[in-house]
Formats: structure tokens, C-alpha cells, sequence
């Protein structure tokens, strides 16, 4: 019995020794823990709560009436008036080149000039013919003249008169033969001046002088591209077209703007001229025609450029920015403040003119919307005003401001309401 007792003292020494062990450890923690609320905390305060936390910063803009142009926006490519390719007439070896490259020419200048001594040959030959047919038939015109007299005087035969008569029609139909050779000799002559069908900018010279020429060079030698004017080619959404047509039915032809890749620089501003005749099926769009006058060569051939096509002017439109306006699941909106809180209202839209929306329903004029500060923004949450001129703020730095705003009003009411608890 005593042996039992024995045993089992160690075990209980043991247990109290991890009780207390475990109590300093406990001790420990609520230590480290004070002093974590106690100095770690002050230090996190200085720095500052969380740039994300207050009301959100943002920039509002006033919705104005005022006269819009409705615009349609789209993507165009600068196509040349006319664009063509110098081809060789006749075959031959290239004489001379009279040209330089990416010169302007106009319509008539001579560009270059094939060997002509093989067509004057040609042209010989036939004036020679002709001469030899001239001659003929001067010959059997005078045996008419004289068969004719004999048949009067009863001398020949009138068969052999109208043989003779015969002898003259075949002969005038050889010289008309004759003659239309001469004239081809001389057109194959004029073609060994090869000359600028129209006026415009040539491109590279892909012939040098020395080589054989024929009509039958795909590539030619050289090409002209008319750029005064010069036209634009885009296309429309079928939805736009009604507009459009009524724009164009107008006395005035439709004014359309030609812009740089990132719509900074206008490039020129030309007219509307042509309307395809049928909607591609496949895109549900309308090729249009804009022609340009292009003094200055701003737009270039096969040229991408943004184009605005003014459709009309909506006079005293309620119009915002259209940076404004969010797109939803549920339609378009945007944000309005009221007593510090962003509010979001559904709007109905109108015509654009790319920078500016006109509003149909969901605001009034004198009514502001955000247009800065947008991408925290949610129904019903603190927003604070930053002002046109100011330099940017933090949230809590707008809160701050709102504050001691709110402090300074309620302190300059304070005077007004004490003479009344005096009286009283």
C-alpha cells in the first residue's frame, strides 16, 4: 500500500509543473499582447487609416442644353479617284524614260517614248501603197471618161464600159484600204509616245530605258493614282441608314470629316457623294462615298483613317459627356450625388457626335453627373466633391475637409443660437 502511493506522487509533481509552465505562457502572450495595443497600435494610427476607406473622390459635370451635331462614327480607307496603270500600246524597245518617281504629271504629259524608226518604216510602206492606188484609179476614171464618149458614138460595146466602171469601184475600195493602213501606221506611230492618261502622282518606275516593252506586261510601267480630289470609303450600320438618307435628301450635301489613327489631327473635310445600292447581308452594313478636295495631300492612298459623318443639328438637346454614361445589363446610367451619397439613375439615350450624348429621359437640366471616378462608385455609397483648379486629394484627405467644412458651419451657427438661451 505504501508502494502504491509512492508511485504516484512523481506523476502528480509532473502535472503541476506543466500547469504552471503552461500558465507563464499564457502570462506571456497577454504580456505581448498589451503591448501590441499599447505601442504597436499608436504607430499604425500616425500613419494614417486606409486610402481606401472614406468617401470616394470624384469630379462632377453639369448636364447643359445646348446645339449638338449628331454624328455617326465609323472606319475609312482613302481610295484614289482613279488609279491606273501605264501600259505599252505597241510593242518595242524602250527608248526613253521622262519622268521621276513620285512626281505629279497631268493628264497628256509624256512619259516615256518607244524606238519609233520600225513604225515610220510602216507608215511608209502604206503612203507608198497609197500613192500606187491614187495613181490607179486616176488611170481607170480617165478610160470611163473616154468609154463613154466611144458608147455615145456607138463604137464599143456597153459591157465593156460597165466592166471599166467596175475596174473604179474596186479600185476606190483599195484606196479606202489603203488609206485606213495608212492611218493605223500613223496611230501606231503617235503610240510610241507613251502619255499620262490622267493627272495625278506617279508611283515606281518598274521599266528601265533599254529593255522590250509589249502590250501584254501585266505590270506596266509605271502607275498614276489621282489625290486631287481624292475619296474615302466606310461603311454604316443598316440601323443609321434612315438617318442618313434623310440627311442626303437635304439641299446641302452631308458634311464628312476625315481624322488621324488616333482621332487628334483632322485631316480634311469633304462631302458626302454616293450611297451603295444594296446592304451586305453578311456584315448588315452600307458602303458610303466621302470626296475630299485634298489641297495639302494630308490624306494618303489605301490610307485608314476615323471618319465622322454629321447627320444633322439637334438645337437646345439636353446633352452630358459621354465618359458619363455606364452601360449596364439593364440599360444606361449614370451616377448623381445627393448629400454625399452617389446615386445611380437609368437614363434614356440619344444621338451622339462621339464626345457628347444626348439625354432623353432620367435628367433635367441643371442636374451634375460624375464624370471622374467612376470605377469605385456604387449605389449609395459616401462620395466627396473634388473641385475644378484643385489638385487631386486622397479620400482621406477629402474627409478630413469635409469635416472641419461641416465644423466651421456648425460653429458660425452657434453665435445665432445663444442670445435666444439667454433670453430664455
Amino acid at each position: 500500500m505504501v508502494e502504491m502511493v509512492s508511485e504516484r506522487m512523481p506523476a502528480a509533481s509532473t502535472r503541476r509543473l506543466w500547469l504552471r509552465l503552461l500558465g507563464c505562457v499564457m502570462l506571456v502572450l497577454l504580456a505581448w499582447v498589451a503591448w501590441y495595443l499599447m505601442w504597436r497600435q499608436p504607430a499604425l494610427q500616425e500613419t494614417g487609416p486606409s486610402p481606401w476607406s472614406g468617401p470616394i473622390p470624384v469630379r462632377l459635370v453639369g448636364v447643359q442644353r445646348q446645339a449638338m451635331d449628331e454624328q455617326i462614327k465609323a472606319i475609312g480607307t482613302v481610295t484614289a479617284l482613279q488609279s491606273v496603270t501605264v501600259r505599252s500600246r505597241v510593242d518595242g524597245q524602250l527608248a526613253r524614260v521622262l519622268f521621276q518617281e513620285g512626281q505629279e504629271v497631268r493628264r497628256g504629259q509624256v512619259l516615256a517614248e518607244i524606238d519609233p524608226a520600225p513604225f515610220r518604216v510602216k507608215l511608209a510602206q502604206a503612203e507608198g501603197l497609197q500613192q500606187q492606188m491614187q495613181a490607179q484609179l486616176q488611170s481607170a476614171e480617165r478610160d470611163v471618161a473616154r468609154y463613154r464618149t466611144l458608147l455615145q458614138q456607138d463604137s464599143i460595146a456597153r459591157q465593156q464600159l460597165e466592166t471599166q466602171e467596175a475596174l473604179v469601184a474596186q479600185l476606190r475600195g483599195s484606196l479606202a484600204t489603203v488609206r485606213a493602213q495608212v492611218q493605223e501606221a500613223q496611230l501606231q506611230l503617235s503610240y510610241t509616245r507613251i502619255e499620262a492618261p490622267v493627272a495625278g502622282r506617279l508611283g515606281m518606275r518598274r521599266v528601265d530605258a533599254g529593255n522590250l516593252v509589249a502590250t501584254a506586261d501585266a505590270q506596266g510601267l509605271v502607275s498614276i493614282t489621282q489625290t486631287h480630289p481624292i475619296t474615302v470609303l466606310f461603311a454604316i450600320p443598316e440601323t443609321q441608314l434612315p438617318a442618313v438618307r434623310a440627311g442626303a435628301r437635304g439641299a446641302r450635301p452631308l458634311v464628312v470629316q476625315a481624322w488621324d489613327r488616333a482621332e487628334a489631327a483632322l485631316l480634311g473635310t469633304g462631302r458626302l457623294t454616293t450611297l451603295d445600292n444594296q446592304i451586305d447581308t453578311a456584315t448588315g452594313t452600307l458602303r458610303l462615298k466621302a470626296q475630299f478636295d485634298n489641297a495639302d495631300d494630308a490624306l494618303f492612298p489605301n490610307q485608314f483613317v476615323n471618319v465622322r459623318l454629321k447627320v444633322r443639328t439637334l438645337e437646345n438637346a439636353l446633352v452630358v459627356p459621354a465618359d458619363a454614361v455606364q452601360h449596364g445589363s439593364q440599360g444606361p446610367y449614370v451616377y448623381t450625388v445627393r448629400d454625399g451619397k452617389a446615386v445611380l439613375r437609368r437614363v434614356a439615350l440619344g444621338a451622339s457626335d462621339g464626345e457628347r450624348l444626348v439625354v432623353t429621359q432620367g435628367l433635367a437640366e441643371g442636374d451634375s453627373v460624375v464624370l471622374e471616378g467612376l470605377d469605385r462608385l456604387r449605389d449609395g455609397i459616401d462620395v466627396a466633391q473634388v473641385v475644378d483648379g484643385e489638385p487631386p486629394r486622397t479620400a482621406q484627405q477629402l474627409q478630413q475637409r469635409a469635416k472641419a467644412q461641416a465644423a466651421a458651419a456648425s460653429s458660425a451657427a452657434q453665435p445665432a443660437s445663444t442670445p435666444a438661451s439667454t433670453a430664455r
